[in-house]
């Protein structure tokens, strides 16, 4: 559930205006209620943005964060949608979610487009039990400014996906574990390379096995990978 209530309205330039806007929203979390402090101008929201957590049913502030730039954009009912990974996409402005798999929901706030391609890029926050607030996580923040957006999580596998680019033709997808001690770990890349200049298609596969890299090549022709090039 979401409530928008007005909260005033700030003139940007000469003729644009945006309305800083104040949204509660209940339903992204199982634990905590959120309300999101941002100037909105027409379909988009941007800019200085405080974020404040409650949990659920309380009404003090658990914590409080703020973000340079939220950078997100509402839907036709203006109402903001979050925890939305589309791949190359728009995405959420923030999401709930296990990423170093402790148990435990951790948060990530749109720091604005400042990744790969300007696309999004994300400042994470993992729950830390012993002191009871989230702490701010550099290296999976560092994910998301150096890969296509938020990260990917599978949660079965207890796995990180991150997922880069370089032009229309390299391609790679990187699997992370999450280590007690050691953090982030790579474990898995596959990469689809058509940038060889020899009219062939390279898929590579490099896995982590009991400590040594296995890896795997093979050589298709271009035409039947980019079949429209």
């Amino acid at each position: 559930m979401i409530l928008k209530l007005m909260i005033g309205i700030m003139c940007v330039g000469l003729f644009s205006i945006a309305q800083a806007e104040s949204f509660l929203i209940t339903d992204a979390s199982q634990i905590y209620d959120v309300r999101i402090d941002v100037a909105c101008e027409e379909d988009k929201c941007g800019g200085e943005a405080k974020i404040v957590l409650y949990q659920k049913g309380k009404t003090k502030v658990f914590q409080q964060f703020a973000s340079e730039d939220l950078n997100f954009y509402l839907p036709e009912d203006r109402q903001p949608t979050l925890g939305e990974t589309p791949m190359y996409g728009d995405q959420s402005g923030l999401m709930f979610g296990d990423f170093n798999f402790d148990g435990t929901e951790d948060i990530a706030i749109r720091s604005g487009n400042n990744g790969p391609y300007n696309g999004p890029s994300y400042e994470v926050y993992v729950y830390h039990k012993n002191r009871n607030k989230f702490v701010f996580s550099q290296e999976l923040s560092d994910l998301t400014y150096e890969n296509l957006g938020m990260f990917q999580v599978d949660p079965k596998r207890q796995r990180i996906i991150t997922f880069s680019k370089g032009g229309c033709c390299y391609h790679a997808k990187r699997e992370y574990a999450v280590l007690p001690q050691k953090g982030l770990v790579l474990v898995s890349e596959s990469i689809e390379d058509a940038m060889r200049g020899d009219d062939q298609v390279a898929i590579i596969q490099r896995d982590l096995i009991r400590g040594r890299w296995k890896e795997t090549v093979k050589l298709y022709p271009l035409k039947d990978i980019y079949p429209d090039n």
